[in-house]
């Protein structure tokens, strides 16, 4: 990891999440084209009451997240947007959209922009996640519900679709050549956390060939493969913390994307440009390190991120963070989600 140092930054949160996932979703969710690479999803309440979701990381946020999936011949199309970690302390209204029984609420986005459809052609797009909920009357996260629209088949002419991804991605390059460096003050937070990151990353990949106890709560297998799996996500992450002047990553203190909305603690970029943005949020909120079981620090974040990069192991959200949102995940999820590696590591290094 090489870092690419630039401006000013903040430190981190955490908190509650989603406790369960809500079988039986009252949820649902339809895409439809309305124009060239445009997609426009709606989700609808089909419940019998009121649902408050979390609008930071899921379906209904500005940020260029990944709000579908996108497939030809049976590949998978890469991501090349944001995958955010999120700050789940003192949660307010102003952070939930209510959607009444029966209401129909809507979000439009370009499919081009974030996956390089540039071959052209026939591609399926489906939009598939999860959603995090309050009860009514309670800021605290109660739960995750899943979701999986239908299936929409779109036709793309290349040349156009590749138009759409540079106009946006050119933007960006502008915006990284014009940053300054990291304060040094930042800079000092950050080597810290990367020195600690691999620390707790060591005793992680040693826990998952040795801990069947914590592999069956945070992964809920514990077969060879899992154990494999999970030892060598956390043995790059050991390579990629380890080094300031190589590596597959860019470090940066600046919004260059931009998506430090005010709940994000920082965001990965985890394709080609392989590069990780710490928020303001990242150096003002949390401590850098914690002792208390599940409680978010800067590590925990560093990890996080680290785990988003394709070349570590580029895990997903779904929608959901910290320990009650990683118990209420399918195994099948969690071994491709990004807080059930950076918790399983705090565990294991507190003890929990």
């Amino acid at each position: 990891m090489k870092f690419l140092t630039v401006v000013s930054l903040f430190a981190l949160a955490s908190a509650a999440s989603a406790a369960s996932v809500k079988r039986g979703s009252p949820l649902d969710v339809q895409i439809q084209a309305i124009g060239y690479t445009t997609v426009k999803a709606s989700i609808t309440n089909v419940g019998q009451s009121a649902f408050k979701v979390f609008t930071s990381g899921s379906l209904l946020d500005s940020s260029p997240l990944e709000k579908v999936q996108v497939f030809q011949g049976g590949s998978r199309i890469p991501f090349d947007g944001v995958r955010l970690m999120i700050s789940t302390v003192n949660l307010t209204e102003a952070d939930f959209q209510i959607i009444a029984a029966g209401e129909t609420i809507e979000t439009v986005f370009d499919v081009a922009e974030l996956h390089d459809l540039g071959i052209g052609g026939t591609f399926t797009v489906i939009a598939k996640g999860a959603l995090s909920y309050a009860d009514s009357g309670s800021t605290k996260l109660a739960g995750v519900v899943e979701y999986a629209s239908n299936q929409l088949l779109i036709n793309v002419d290349g040349v156009e679709a590749t138009k759409t991804r540079q106009q946006l991605h050119s933007s960006i390059a502008k915006r990284i050549n014009l940053q300054s460096d990291c304060t040094s003050s930042q800079r000092t937070v950050i080597l810290a956390a990367l020195k600690n990151c691999v620390t707790r990353a060591t005793r992680a990949a040693a826990a998952a060939n040795n801990n069947t106890a914590k592999m069956t709560e945070y992964f809920k297998r514990t077969d060879a493969t899992t154990r494999n799996t999970v030892a060598g996500v956390f043995n790059r992450i050991i390579s990629e913390c380890g080094s300031t002047t190589s590596g597959i990553s860019r470090l940066f203190c600046t919004d260059i994307y931009p998506s430090c909305q005010p709940r994000n603690l920082a965001y990965t970029l985890p394709g080609s440009a392989s590069y990780i943005v710490f928020c303001p949020l990242y150096f003002s909120s949390n401590p850098a390190l914690t002792k208390t079981c599940h409680g978010v620090d800067q590590v925990w974040t560093t990890i996080h991120e680290m785990t988003h990069l394709t070349g570590i192991k580029g895990t997903d959200d779904y929608g959901t963070y910290e320990y009650n949102g990683v118990i209420g995940l399918s195994a099948d999820k969690n071994i491709n989600h990004a807080d059930t590696y950076a918790s399983f590591a705090k565990a294991v290094e507190v003890g929990c």
